[in-house]
């Protein structure tokens, strides 16, 4: 499993205006790591992320496989 940070990306833009750290509170997510995968400088294919981004869009009524890639 990895992030698709693309359509992630897209989501913090449109829901969030473009607000990394209200994202990453409801997501249960540290910020700057966020911060980090967002802009490219660590992996995408965290597991511990990836159910985090899980349980945030099963709250929110998102299909996962939007924003994860499964492999």
């Amino acid at each position: 499993m990895r992030v698709n940070v693309s359509n992630l990306s897209s989501l913090i833009d449109k829901k969030y205006r473009g607000n990394q750290s209200f994202f990453a509170e409801e997501a249960e997510i540290d910020r700057c790591y966020l911060n980090q995968l967002l802009n490219g400088k660590i992996d995408s294919n965290s597991p511990k992320i990836c159910n985090k981004i899980i349980r945030y869009c099963e709250k929110n009524n998102l299909n996962y496989k939007d924003f994860i890639f499964l492999e």
